[in-house]
């Protein structure tokens, strides 16, 4: 029985699994997203969660803390000078997990893992509401749909603009149509005998 032991065990020794983890971190800290299986995710939001509570210390026996679990300086840096100070005011939660796909090959649930990207709003006094504050603008999409729609239409667009001559051809057409359907039922209005 596993009566008061925590954690996932994911068909792995001790050591594949710290191995496994800090990869995953280290690409976590890294891209800032990844996709993974649904329970990895859900054991990887502890350890990111952990690192990034490191870094909101700032201290150097923190930063040696975390070197111990990533062994990467670069990573270490990012993780303290740009990921760490977004979660300055948040006290926890440092990351969200979306449900993605099935992967087809075996039918295992993937999840996208992101740090969360919005700042919870200043608590006021008692009774009063939080002015919401203004999110600087984003020039890209936050979500991996928002990504990939954004991407087609782009794609679209340099489409339609090759064909542009073509398409504006048409719509001229169907302007053309549309005066001489306005003048018609003018002249209707105006000669109701006919």
């Amino acid at each position: 029985m596993r009566h008061r032991v925590s954690g996932r065990r994911l068909g792995r020794g001790p050591s594949h699994q710290k191995a496994m983890f800090r990869s995953l971190a280290v690409a976590l800290i890294t891209h800032e997203h990844i996709e993974t299986t649904d329970a990895r995710a859900k054991e990887l939001r502890r350890v990111a969660d952990r690192l990034v509570t490191l870094g909101k210390k700032g201290t150097l026996h923190a930063r040696r803390q975390a070197y111990k679990y990533l062994n990467n300086h670069q990573v270490v840096k990012k993780l303290f000078d740009e990921i760490a100070p977004r979660f300055e005011s948040r006290p926890g939660g440092y990351t969200r997990l979306i449900k993605s796909r099935i992967r087809f090959a075996d039918q295992a649930p993937m999840t996208f893992v992101r740090f969360v990207d919005e700042a919870l709003p200043a608590a006021g006094k008692q009774g009063e509401t939080a002015a919401p504050e203004t999110a600087p603008e984003t020039t890209a999409p936050v979500t991996v749909e928002a990504q990939v729609k954004a991407a087609v239409e782009e794609e679209l667009e340099a489409g339609s603009d090759s064909e542009g001559a073509e398409v504006g051809a048409g719509e001229s057409r169907q302007e053309d149509e549309e005066a001489v359907a306005e003048q018609s039922s003018a002249a209707e209005e105006e000669n109701p005998d006919k």
